[in-house]
């Protein structure tokens, strides 16, 4: 399964086919997919998404993390894509 990012057309698609993505979790993609294998902070991810500096008390990013990978494992089944990195962030790498 092919997943193919568009950030300046607002979408992403797997096999040709729209996810259904908010405009936050298309842009926490973007972000991730754009530093493939690299561990990216929830510092980073938060500043990156929603422009404003992260306080350690948020878990927004976790969230939107949680909803995206959700989505990803409907379309993309026994693909994981985001990895998680405990007590920093998260790493777009993906394996079968």
């Amino acid at each position: 399964m092919a997943l193919e990012i568009l950030p300046e057309e607002h979408t992403a698609l797997v096999d040709g086919r729209p996810l259904s993505l908010t405009a936050r979790e298309l842009r926490l993609l973007t972000v991730l997919a754009s530093r493939p294998q690299r561990i990216v902070t929830r510092e980073e991810l938060y500043g990156e998404v929603w422009g404003r500096q992260w306080r350690r008390s948020d878990r927004s990013v976790d969230v939107y993390i949680s909803r995206l990978r959700t989505k990803l494992a409907e379309a993309m089944p026994g693909r994981e894509l985001i990895h998680t990195h405990s007590g920093i962030g998260y790493r777009f790498s993906p394996e079968d």
